[in-house]
């Protein structure tokens, strides 16, 4: 009441910001608790969400009764559809999964299908585990020399 009464009062036609509602406030009441500002500023916001108070361009006003209502961000929905009369609504269709039916025998288990192909698994191959003389270069190399015939 006290911030309408402000607003009325100080009758500003671009509305009144929350410096001078606060001042208005503060010289017409005198006495106030420390919070003042921390409660002006959570009321103001709250007016301000539920329609009782307009803000605009950094300005509190009172709405104009005969303004058409702001429209929220967003597309806006679809305009319904009425039934015919005597027409029964169809139920929604549940989303999601369906749940399992807890009495439903159990599926056959199918078995699986024997390998077949090159043998060996699939995937990448392991790494192999190298001997100490691989790592440290010790190994010798050897060429065989084939006898010509």
């Amino acid at each position: 009441m006290m911030i309408l009464a402000a607003i009325a009062a100080l009758d500003d036609k671009n509305g009144s910001n929350k410096t001078s509602i606060s001042k208005y406030i503060e010289s017409k009441y005198g006495d106030l608790p420390a919070g003042h500002t921390a409660l002006l500023t959570h009321h103001l916001a709250r007016m301000k969400d539920t329609g009782e108070l307009v803000f605009w361009k950094n300005n509190y006003m009172i709405p104009d009764p005969n303004a058409p209502p702001r429209r929220g961000r967003g597309r806006p929905p679809k305009p319904k559809v009425p039934l015919p009369p005597g027409s029964v609504p169809i139920p929604a269709k549940p989303r999601g999964r369906p749940p399992n039916d807890p009495d439903a025998p159990p599926k056959p288990v199918k078995p699986k299908p024997a390998a077949t192909g090159s043998g060996r698994p699939r995937g990448r191959p392991r790494k192999i585990a190298h001997s100490m003389e691989d790592m440290n270069g010790t190994t010798t190399t050897r060429t065989v020399a084939m006898a010509e015939s």
